[in-house]
């Protein structure tokens, strides 16, 4: 047997072999699981930039009414003043509490960083010798791209989990109309069962070779086991990981992340334990070693995978959202299920019942400790599920409801929004394990293991009318908004329950690589905080009933993280859009911001990125700061109206996703806006005005560049103006002269401006070979 190093080194050919097949420009090594430990001068800094803000905060509010009161008393201020002063006042103590918040936060995950140690690779063997927990991974996917639904079920099936079962959640249409949407959905309903197939040969050979240890082990209980053998089975194991990663397909830097850090991670560390057992005494290995290590190697291809689509039956419910996708199989686990086909209204239905007493069931589903809801975009690393559970089942944690390492984004990724938004992406992973340090812990979507004790305990049933009947809808994950795992957060903290964020790096998840994908995911995460934010009450109320109150950092971080976007976005739009308050602006006021931007860039270097990255992510929060006020509106409508708002999936498409007008128009406008009040400041004098317009501007501006792109732009525009003049051209006309609704071509213009964009190319869409060329089948 090689030595570990050639090992190390043979596999790294390989994997350079497989790069160097994609050779994306501003290509980064992905960082390690392990987080680096911070600097001890983080801590220290992050200290004094909370007591700046504060004090240069309390400063500027001083000056600002004191120079309202003289102005008042010599006459000098009318109505217009007071409230200009007012609004201002209140705008700049709303963003300097959630800056002084995020600095909160920040100390917390520091904190948590540097003193995390990672438990040993012995620790998690010797724990699941003596426990044998079940798992249910559940994939919901709606229209994904075939290899990247693949690729997530891989990285879920190879987890080394005692009882494993994968299943993926199909969410499409089961009749689609559209051939590709056909030839795609057939596509994605093989996935399961072609993997299953190919784990079939590895299982079954090393089930037989534990059985046979373990028969050996019961007829000799104190003869070791042979250290070759078992070598050997490492060494099959790794050839057979190599062998499916050189048959892997490289499109992007998603799959290269795949092939390196998920399928040759996993054969370097089996190779690692080959090396160990050849290195062994000649006497071999101890009994219980011997088959512990045999079991992880058995359990790791030893998935059970399935297909479920809900969409198939009447007694299910077909809401079109996550939540609801997860739910109809959550309440059917445990259970034994008959297909009936029932005719109601002249249509036949199916709708799945409970098996009766010596039925035999159509479709039997297994109950599970523990489930894991993966996004079909998403990737685990191999010891994902072992590390995190491992954790939850620790004396103290039997009340810790959710764990989750927040995700990753993919290095290497070529285009400027992509990038810049996986910056962002890993910001929030940091501000999440901030988080943690105050139980204020909230469960991120992408990926969470679950403990269904703790779904059990706030399900919420209900009866409601079905094509077929009557239905039983039993709602685990609340989807009354589109951000439902923020709500589910608080129904669990409420009763009883705790969340927690692993401080390492597990998970990894697509970032949208248009603008037009990105509207999308940032005014879905924008819309429904301000719905959620009375729970808090529910939540202080119940830590109440159990003598446990809450302290006030929770309270206060998580009213921010359900209500910083909205005050935030508000706030920022009010600020640049103020030009009367133009004689409050004073040096001081960006001494209140340094600190936040400051020390934001040093966050950036701390999650793998550079200190210069900080510019970027500005510009793309002042392009994004159209979308996030549309999904705050929506919140705000949702409020008023009751009505649940449509699910809006992020696009996975080949190409450019066409984004609404106004969300291109409108980071134009407001760099080209800015920039004029920058001269115009300057012209009167107003130099901090003139300051503050004309960074903001040129941020603004280069980020619409940068990020919207001009070419893309007039694509979408005219695409927006071609849609406008067909629907004036089809629109019926009516019969006779009547009271119309509200419809005059302003109406309609601004209607075709803010739309949601389906997942399509511009009518003038870029080609594949053209300057906006990206990888088929990107994720987004």
């Amino acid at each position: 047997m090689v030595e570990d190093v050639r090992m190390d080194a043979a596999l790294d050919a390989r994997r350079d072999g497989l790069a160097a097949s994609v050779p994306p420009p501003h290509r980064h090594d992905h960082p390690a699981p392990t987080h680096a430990r911070p600097h001890p001068a983080l801590r220290p800094v992050g200290w004094a930039a909370m007591a700046i803000t504060a004090i240069a905060w309390l400063v500027v509010s001083i000056h600002s009414l004191s120079g309202l009161v003289t102005s008042v008393v010599l006459g000098e201020a009318g109505f217009g003043d007071i409230v200009s002063v007012g609004a201002f006042l209140l705008i700049i103590s709303f963003l300097s509490f959630s800056a002084l918040l995020y600095l909160v936060t920040r100390d917390g995950a520091l904190r948590r960083l540097a003193g995390h140690a990672r438990v040993p690779r012995a620790a998690l063997d010797a724990h699941f010798l003596v426990s044998e927990p079940s798992m249910t991974v559940l994939v919901p996917s709606s229209a994904e791209e075939p290899h990247v639904v693949r690729a997530t079920l891989w990285s879920a099936a190879l987890q080394e989990f005692p009882q494993l079962d994968v299943v993926l959640l199909v969410d499409d249409r089961p009749d689609p109309e559209d051939p590709e949407a056909r030839a795609r959905l057939e596509e994605t309903r093989l996935l399961p069962f072609e993997i299953q197939a190919r784990l079939r040969e590895p299982s079954e050979k090393l089930s037989a070779a534990l059985a046979e240890a373990e028969r050996f082990v019961a007829a000799h209980p104190s003869a070791p086991l042979h250290a070759g053998t078992i070598a050997d089975l490492h060494e099959q194991a790794v050839a057979w990981l190599v062998e499916l990663a050189d048959a892997e397909r490289v499109r992007d830097h998603a799959d290269q992340f795949f092939v390196d850090r998920v399928l040759l991670s996993l054969a370097r560390d089996l190779g690692r334990k080959a090396d160990q057992l050849r290195a062994a005494p000649d006497a071999g290995v101890p009994a219980g070693e011997g088959l512990g290590q045999l079991r992880r190697l058995a359990r790791i291809f030893a998935a059970r995978l399935d297909l479920f689509e809900r969409k198939r039956y009447a007694s299910l419910s077909h809401e079109a959202n996550k939540a609801m996708n997860l739910n109809s199989y959550i309440g059917l686990m445990g259970g034994e299920w008959v297909v009936d086909t029932v005719t109601a209204s002249g249509r036949r239905f199916d709708v799945l019942r409970a098996a009766r007493y010596g039925e035999a069931p159509d479709r039997v589903v297994p109950a599970s400790d523990y489930v894991l809801t993966l996004d079909a975009d998403s990737l685990l690393v191999p010891d994902y599920c072992v590390r995190l559970v491992h954790e939850m089942e620790q004396p103290g944690n039997e009340r810790m409801a959710v764990i989750q390492t927040p995700h990753s984004s993919y290095r290497g990724a070529r285009t400027w929004v992509e990038r810049v938004a996986g910056m962002t992406t890993d910001l929030q992973h940091l501000q999440h394990q901030g988080r943690t340090a105050f139980d204020a812990t909230f469960w991120v979507g992408a990926n969470a293991i679950i403990r269904t004790e703790a779904l059990a305990d706030i399900v919420e049933v209900r009866i409601e009318d079905g094509p077929a009947g009557p239905r039983v809808v039993r709602t685990y994950i609340q989807d009354r908004t589109v951000i439902e795992d923020t709500e589910s957060s608080m129904d669990l903290v409420a009763n009883g329950w705790s969340l927690h964020n692993y401080p390492e790096r597990l998970s990894f998840s697509a970032t949208p690589p248009d603008f037009g994908s990105l509207v999308v995911q940032r005014r879905r995460w924008a819309n429904g905080g301000l719905i959620i934010l009375p729970k808090l009450l529910d939540v202080v109320r119940g830590r109440r009933r159990r003598d446990d109150d809450a302290s006030p950092a929770e309270v206060l971080l998580r009213a921010d993280y359900l209500g910083s976007t909205a005050w935030t976005t508000v706030g920022t739009a009010l600020l640049l859009l103020m030009p009367e308050t133009t004689w409050l602006l004073s040096p001081l006021l960006f001494v209140v911001a340094l600190p936040y931007f400051a020390t934001m860039a040093l966050d950036l270097r701390t999650v793998g990125h550079r200190l210069l990255d900080m510019p970027k992510v500005f510009a793309l929060n002042l392009v994004l700061l159209p979308v996030n006020l549309a999904g705050v509106a929506k919140s705000v409508e949702q409020a008023i109206t009751k009505r649940k708002i449509p699910f809006a999936r992020t696009p996975k498409v080949a190409d450019r996703v066409a984004a609404p007008a106004l969300f291109v128009v409108l980071p134009y406008v407001l760099g080209l806006g800015l920039l004029a009040f920058a001269v115009l400041a300057a012209t009167r004098g107003h130099w901090p005005g003139m300051v503050f317009a004309g960074t903001t501007g040129a941020a603004a501006l280069a980020g619409a560049v940068a990020f919207v792109g001009t070419r893309s732009a007039a694509q979408d525009v005219a695409a927006a103006w071609r849609e406008f003049r067909a629907s004036r051209g089809t629109r019926p006309q009516p019969a006779r002269a009547k009271a119309q609704p509200l419809d005059w071509p302003g109406l309609r213009w601004l209607r075709v401006l803010v739309e949601d964009s389906e997942p399509k190319l511009p009518a003038l869409g870029e080609s594949r070979s053209g300057p906006g060329r990206r990888a088929e089948g990107r994720r987004a």
